[in-house]
């Protein structure tokens, strides 16, 4: 009888050890894994506000170099024509370089270049003659 009640009670004994470590396991390692998963989270969150950051601030800062070269060449500009406008000897002269200083600031568009259109594609195979064999016929390169 001894036998047989150490043969049930020690499996018994092993699936409620089993089953209390299981229990523990579970409410352990559950809470872990969100946690790691929330800091990992948390820090490309922060990563992608400081890129988004940095990405504003590079293009603050080129609107403001692009504004101060826009000022800079506005000034060269006036700059040239107050100075034509002083040294110039003569009225034409004067006309002619304040003519050239407006020209070059204006600027023509170019105009798009198009391929011509009575040109006819490469072809991908030799042209024949009429009534000619052709490449893939037996008696083609072959002389009588």
């Amino acid at each position: 009888m001894e036998h047989s009640l150490l043969v049930w009670l020690l499996p018994t004994l092993a699936l409620v050890a089993g089953v209390a470590i299981g229990f523990l396991v579970a409410r352990l390692l559950p809470n872990a894994a969100p946690n790691r998963t929330q800091r990992q989270l948390d820090d490309i969150q922060e990563r992608f506000d400081n890129y988004q950051n940095e990405v504003v601030t590079h293009f603050n800062s080129t609107a403001t170099l692009v504004k101060k070269l826009t000022q800079s060449y506005q000034e060269v500009q006036d700059h040239l024509a107050e100075g034509a406008n002083r040294l110039a000897l003569d009225e034409l002269t004067r006309q002619r370089l304040l003519a050239a200083l407006h020209s070059e600031s204006v600027q023509a568009p170019r105009e798009r270049l198009t391929p011509p259109r009575d040109q006819e594609p490469p072809r991908d195979y030799a042209p024949k003659a009429p009534n000619a064999p052709g490449m893939l016929d037996e008696q083609y390169g072959l002389k009588k």
